[in-house]
This record gives C-alpha cells, structure tokens and sequence, in this order.
C-alpha cells in the first residue's frame, strides 16, 4: 500500500463527512425562529446554520486530507460547491444558494456518469472496483442506474426548495438524500451478486 495514501477507520471517516451536516441540522432546529445580528447585519437560522456547515466542511475535509493524504473527487466537488455556494448564501444574507448545491452536484455527477457512458466508460468503476468489484457488464448497468437515480435526486431538490419551508428542506436535505443513497445501493443487491467476479477471477 502506498504509504502517502493511509486509510482511517470507515466510522471516523463516516462521522467527519456527515458530521457538519448533523451539525447544520442541530443549528438550524435551534435558530429556526431566530434572528443573530452580527456586525450590523441581521442573519435568520438558516443562513447561520449554513455558515457553520461551510467552516465544517472545510475543517472535516481539511482532516481527512491529512490522515489520508488524499482526496475523493466528490469530497473535492462537494467542498468547492459548499463553500462557494454557502459562502454566497452568508455573503449575500439568501439561503436560495445553498439549496441549489444538491441540484448542481447529482447533475455534476450524473453528467460525468452519462459522458464515461457514452464513450463506453464505467467512470463509477474507477472509483469504486476496489471496494465492490464487478465484471464490465455489471459496472455499465449500476453507472446507468446511478446516473439516472442522482438525476431524479436533482429534480427532487429542485421541487422541494422551491415549495417547501426552510424546515422542509432541511429535512429533505440530512435526512431524505442520505436515506436515499443508502436505499438505492442497497437495492443493487441482485445486480452485485449477478455481476460479481467470476469464480476464476477469485482464483
């Protein structure tokens, strides 16, 4: 194993990439009805709880990148669109920002997935053949599915911050995706164990 690319425990890894959205979601319950002025200005829960969730995501990505020494290229791109996104939520005082991060990251990686696609690519395989191998059939199939599932999730953000409460979204947004993502790679089963390496690449 290449020593500059360290692996950490999966739950410590877990916890330091859910923890700012736990954490959001624990500010925002608190400050939902409130108002905090600071410097003169006047800023509601939401947008309170967002400037936590950017300082954390840089500080958890920050983490991982030293006990790791490297980064996924989702936890690059969620960071950049969290802090440009939540930076212009904070900056201008509008929470509209940082609801439209989901939106543009599923149709980010659905893109990506839908380009690997079309030149007869498994870009999915790439990152993640180590963890769940699967034959080239099977990596294909769960790259269409998975475009198309973070596609839905899009349209699903789009629909739900644009007619819904800030509560509603926050919801939607810590606990609906994350169940989300976790459902559908749970209902791969089937293809995993149909696509699985063949008895004589285990050999």
């Amino acid at each position: 194993m290449n020593d500059k690319h360290k692996r950490i425990n999966p739950w410590l890894k877990i916890g330091l990439e859910l923890g700012p959205v736990i954490a959001f979601f624990v500010v925002f319950s608190r400050l939902r009805d409130q108002t905090v002025t600071i410097g003169g200005a006047e800023y509601g829960g939401f947008v309170v709880a967002t400037a936590v969730l950017v300082v954390l995501v840089a500080i958890s990505t920050g983490i991982l990148w030293r006990m790791t020494g490297r980064l996924a290229p989702m936890q690059m791109v969620t960071l950049v669109l969290v802090v440009v996104f939540g930076g212009l939520s904070v900056w201008l005082n509008d929470g509209r920002f940082i609801k439209m991060k989901p939106t543009l990251l599923y149709l980010l990686f659905a893109g990506i997935l839908a380009f690997g696609l079309m030149r007869g690519r498994s870009y999915l395989a790439l990152v993640l053949d180590e963890a769940m191998p699967l034959r080239h059939e099977g990596w294909m199939i769960l790259t269409r599915r998975l475009a198309l599932f973070f596609a839905a999730l899009a349209v699903a953000n789009e629909i739900v911050w644009r007619t819904m409460s800030d509560a509603a979204w926050v919801n939607f947004k810590t606990f609906g995706l994350t169940a989300a993502l976790f459902a559908f790679f749970i209902a791969q089963g089937g293809l995993l164990k149909k696509y699985g390496p063949e008895e004589d690449d285990r050999a």
